[in-house]
């Protein structure tokens, strides 16, 4: 396939919004890719060229895209800046400079679409002295061969502003779509990408196997899993009546971490694939010291605590240890305990689809005794009282909760249902829990925040079904100078002109600036309402006339939302789902 006859795609999938319109494009651009082909065009999509977890980057500012691009075009650098400031988008500016130089000269070349990954492959794996020259030449060679459209698109991937508006979900469905024209095994592709989240390999796999190649798929040491999440429940009593008798164990309010050990290797990966070793060196021994196997794959949460009085530290300051720079003199002042509670891979064999009981057991046959790696605690209850009685003392020592874990649960990758329960304290208000939101955009400040240039912002849950985020309050009071701040520094590094068209919002909710949906926050509020003007469970119909629509049903809103703070580990796709939230509607208030 051209890299041309690609970028035709991609202006399809740009053009439209419709979910299942979406999902058909991308089926018959599977279906049209040869087997060497459909990897290399998922991690595309991706706006990557290798799976999330692997931490290549292509390292490409704006300006040594403009760079590229006027070595390419053979103009002035001051010219794309012009026509930059006007279009405000790097991809329609070179398109149309494009177009105007493509007037005076054709293209000769067809380059294809593994051509031209290659080339990408290249820039995003450049290093060392004079890598950024390497990284530049690299592109405007490309830009030189390349059409227009494919033009806007090459420049696009390096910066991460693709902005297709539709998920990995979307593209599991197409692989589906594309063995039938049907979504129906779609559960079944998901199931195999919860273990190996590697688009690519998926694709591949399916491509050549059809369904029956994923039927086997297993863990691999160095391929993280995508974390198994838990429900939510606000008594004791609720827990045992669900799952019975059950393992308690305390929630630690840490950094969610997955160990991978392959003989003397050790990776380990945040929730949201991130490769996080190099920030971790303790753990990283810890575990090299205590785990007795080959190979594993242990799970747990990170806590830092102080090594004078071994007490153990409140977040805030544990998620200082995430970090890029000053690592050694960090773990040196904030170090780290990781709680093991997960056993999933060990020497050749596969937990994930083992009861609990045993994958515990094995955890605690795998790490030996020593002071970084701890077995989480653990009580086997069937009695209402006693799981109260656990609950409170972690409540005492200053823990989240507790989770409770049902005995013959398998671990769901990726996935939440009652095989895990969390059960947390209760603040002021209705309200048990936190809503994990999405920033969605801004609007300018007025009196002590005009300063600040921003007043407030507009925070969103995700659709999991439709794949959109949905409104559920503006917050525009409760953060200290410095939060706004940082929303404000953070927000407006992934600022776009219009709204993304997987937002939905409604008229009254508009915001002076949109962003990307990728600031995460824990949001805390006194109780779910419903409200008319907010998007999420919100329902229209036609009007008595038939000429409008109007609410039917008013969707759920969050009164007095404050900031807890931002949660950096997770994806947007991460954040509280709409089904979620329904749930928590309707057991607030509940003891």
């Amino acid at each position: 396939m051209t890299f041309r006859k690609f970028a035709e795609f991609f202006r399809k999938l740009a053009e439209t919004t419709l979910r299942n319109k979406i999902t058909i494009i991308l089926a018959d651009l599977f279906k049209e890719a040869k087997l060497t082909e459909i990897g290399k065009i998922c991690y595309l999509l991706q706006g990557r060229v290798a799976p999330l977890y692997e931490a290549v980057e292509f390292g490409l500012a704006d300006k040594m895209i403009i760079r590229a691009i006027a070595e390419g075009l053979n103009v002035k650098r001051e010219e794309v800046t012009t026509h930059f400031k006007k279009t405000g988008d790097l991809g329609i500016t070179i398109e149309k400079l494009k177009e105007i130089i493509n007037k005076r000269k054709v293209n000769k070349k067809k380059l294809s679409v593994v051509e031209v990954y290659e080339v990408l492959h290249k820039i995003a794996t450049a290093s060392g002295s004079g890598s950024q020259e390497v990284k530049i030449k690299l592109l405007s060679d490309l830009i030189k061969d390349l059409d227009s459209l494919s033009c806007r698109y090459v420049v696009r991937i390096p910066i991460g502003k693709l902005r297709l508006g539709f998920s990995d979900m979307t593209m599991l469905d197409a692989l589906s779509w594309m063995l039938d024209e049907s979504k129906r095994y779609r559960p079944e592709i998901e199931k195999a990408y919860n273990v190996r989240p590697d688009l690519g390999f998926i694709a591949e796999t399916v491509k050549v196997k059809g369904i029956a190649g994923l039927t086997d798929i297993k863990p691999k040491v160095g391929s993280p899993i995508l974390m198994a999440r838990a429900e939510r429940m606000t008594s004791g009593e609720d827990i045992i009546e669900k799952i019975g008798k059950c393992a308690v164990e305390p929630k630690y309010d840490g950094l969610r971490l997955q160990g991978h050990l392959q003989t003397t290797k050790i990776s380990l990966f945040s929730r949201n694939l991130e490769n996080v070793t190099q920030m971790y060196p303790d753990i990283v021994e810890g575990m090299k010291q205590q785990l007795k196997a080959n190979e594993a794959i242990i799970e747990g949460e990170a806590v830092a605590y102080n090594p004078n009085t071994g007490e153990y530290l409140p977040f805030q300051e544990t998620v200082q240890r995430k970090r890029k720079y000053d690592i050694e003199a960090y773990a040196r002042e904030i170090p780290l305990k990781l709680f093991a509670f997960e056993l999933l891979y060990k020497d050749g064999k596969n937990y994930i689809g083992k009861p609990y009981i045993e994958r515990r057991r094995q955890l605690e046959k795998t790490v030996e005794r020593g002071e970084t790696i701890l077995v989480s605690q653990e009580e086997v209850v069937d009695d209402v009282r006693r799981l109260e009685e656990i609950f409170q003392d972690a409540i005492s020592r200053g823990l989240e909760g507790v989770m409770a874990k049902k005995l013959n649960g398998i671990y769901r990758a990726g996935s939440r249902d009652f095989t895990w329960i969390k059960y947390k304290r209760s603040y002021a208000g209705s309200l048990s829990d936190t809503i994990d939101a999405v920033v969605m955009g801004y609007d300018f400040g007025q009196g002590k925040r005009t300063g600040f240039g921003i007043g407030d912002f507009l925070i969103g849950i995700y659709d999991e079904k439709d794949e959109r985020f949905l409104t559920v309050a503006k917050i525009g009071t409760g953060l200290t100078d410095s939060e706004w701040k940082t929303i404000k520094v953070r927000s407006d590094e992934l600022k776009v002109k219009v709204k993304p068209k997987n937002y939905e919002v409604d008229k009254i909710m508009d915001c002076d600036i949109w962003i990307e949906p990728r600031i995460v926050t824990e949001i805390r509020a006194d109780e779910i309402t419903r409200s008319p003007v907010h998007t999420a469970g919100r329902i229209m119909g036609p009007s008595k006339s038939g000429k409008a629509f109007e609410v039917k049903e008013a969707g759920l809103a969050l009164r007095f939302p404050r900031l807890e703070r931002f949660r950096d580990d997770k994806k947007p796709a991460d954040a509280t789902t709409l089904t979620e939230l329904r749930k928590m509607y309707g057991q607030q208030g509940k003891k």
